[in-house]
């Protein structure tokens, strides 16, 4: 389920399903798998969010360079974990908090040596989970396809086309 806020500055370029035919208005898979930000508060208060959910702040609570306010998208995130860690859901979670910017802060290393795609430049995760390891610094390499083997290695799923081999699957991060 992918769960977006059309409040606040909605940037469709933010929404890559917006570009799928079969996510366009109107479409059945639009009405059932791409959500408003609301559903996402009402799914986490009623324990009904799916096994596998995305949800990506839109406009000023993005923490995009330039345009946001870094303070307001921290509260925001601040606000949505502790619902989420209020959830009756929660004994069994896994969050992942990403950014594609760092928070609108460029990195102070170079990028590790990837593959003819390149690594593109590390991105900062933050993983909250009652399944997290404590006080852990994860120093595994690992890249945005990292969540995808995750979610596919913990339901036993094909791997998708694509996927770097050489990335971790996020593991290393949870308790044994």
């Amino acid at each position: 389920m992918i769960y977006a806020s059309k409040e606040l500055a909605f940037q469709a370029h933010h929404q890559p399903f917006n570009y799928f035919a079969r996510f366009a208005p109107g479409t059945r898979d639009r009405a059932e798998h791409l959500k408003d930000g609301e559903d996402l508060m009402r799914d986490i208060a009623n324990g009904t969010l799916p096994r596998v959910a995305f949800y990506k702040p839109v406009g000023r609570l993005n923490q995009h360079p330039s345009y946001t306010n870094l303070a307001e998208g921290d509260e925001h995130i601040h606000d949505v974990l502790t619902r989420l860690r209020a959830s009756p859901q929660w004994k069994s979670m896994l969050v992942i908090v990403t950014y594609d910017e760092n928070g609108g802060f460029w990195d102070h290393l170079p990028p590790p040596t990837g593959d003819r795609w390149g690594p593109g430049t590390r991105i900062p995760a933050i993983i909250i989970s009652p399944f997290a390891r404590r006080g852990y610094v994860d120093k595994t390499s690992y890249d945005t396809t990292s969540i995808i083997k995750l979610i596919t290695k913990r339901y036993g799923l094909e791997p998708l086309p694509g996927v770097r081999a050489k990335a971790g699957d996020l593991t290393h991060a949870l308790e044994k």
